[in-house]
């Protein structure tokens, strides 16, 4: 498949976008809701799918098959295509949904594919395929944390991912294990194996925080981790918000915003860690 191939630049510290720039004729997709802003001379087409031309050459049952595999992944059915049709370059930016960083996988480099947290694909170059991947253990299903669907990028072009707080990149070696909490894993190459493990101590498990389940990646391979996945940063404004009514000032030290707060993150954190 013939892959479109991008410039880019991406800004900012905390809340980033990546500006990408279209030769005439080249194209980039991008997820529903992610456009900050695009220049005079590009044209744009929300399709079916994934946007790739194997999808888009289909038939409409193809058409609505990868859509469906979309909406499975946690993606939204539709995928916007920016196309430059001037004569002369021009700039399509795309902007993070939450804090945190924006990182170029380079799908050639990767081996031609990459495994990614549901909701992580930001934008990418025309021809870069956006499917759904399985998980092959229902430990891994059940309790990994993500599900037993994740998003697999492929193709050998440039695909745009987005983590929460600051990313940490990792090689691992053959046989080299890396226990992290399911919420902070982004992606992994292929040849990573992903499964779960127990905490080993219930007073632990009941009463750390940190959930029932660790994630342990062994290499070897590359992973992509974040500091502050979107559901811990989505619990704790939800804690700290009013739930009657009022500022959370109002009433006791330990009022029922606090109750809800607490009794949440301890029934919610026992199987999913940050994925209450």
């Amino acid at each position: 498949m013939a892959m479109d191939v991008v410039d880019y630049e991406i800004k900012g510290v905390e809340m980033q976008f990546v500006e990408v720039e279209l030769d005439p004729g080249e194209a980039a997709v991008g997820e529903a809701g992610s456009l900050m802003f695009m220049e005079a001379g590009i044209e744009m087409d929300t399709v079916f799918g994934d946007g790739s031309a194997s999808a888009q050459s289909g038939g409409l049952f193809d058409k609505l098959v990868g859509a469906g595999k979309r909406v499975i992944s946690g993606a939204s059915m539709f995928t916007t295509i920016y196309q430059n049709t001037d004569r002369q370059k021009r700039r399509v930016a795309f902007a993070a949904p939450y804090p945190g960083k924006i990182v170029a996988m380079d799908l050639a480099a990767l081996g031609g594919t990459l495994i990614c947290q549901k909701e992580s694909f930001l934008c990418a170059a025309r021809g870069v395929s956006l499917d759904i991947a399985f998980q092959k253990r229902l430990s891994t299903g059940f309790f990994g944390g993500e599900g037993f669907i994740m998003q697999k990028l492929t193709g050998t072009g440039l695909a745009f991912v987005h983590a929460g707080g600051t990313l940490l990149e990792r090689q691992l070696a053959p046989g080299e294990t890396l226990r992290v909490d399911t919420g902070c894993l982004v992606a992994y190459t292929p040849g990573v194996n992903f499964d779960v493990q127990f905490v080993g101590k219930v007073k632990t498990a009941l009463f750390g925080g940190e959930g029932l389940f660790f994630a342990t990646l062994t290499g070897p391979g590359h992973v992509w981790l974040q500091s502050l996945p979107f559901s811990r940063l989505a619990s704790r404004v939800f804690a700290a918000a009013p739930q009657t009514g009022g500022s959370r000032e109002e009433g006791s030290v330990l009022g029922s915003a606090a109750t809800v707060a607490v009794g949440g993150a301890i029934l919610g954190s026992l199987f999913g860690g940050d994925r209450s």
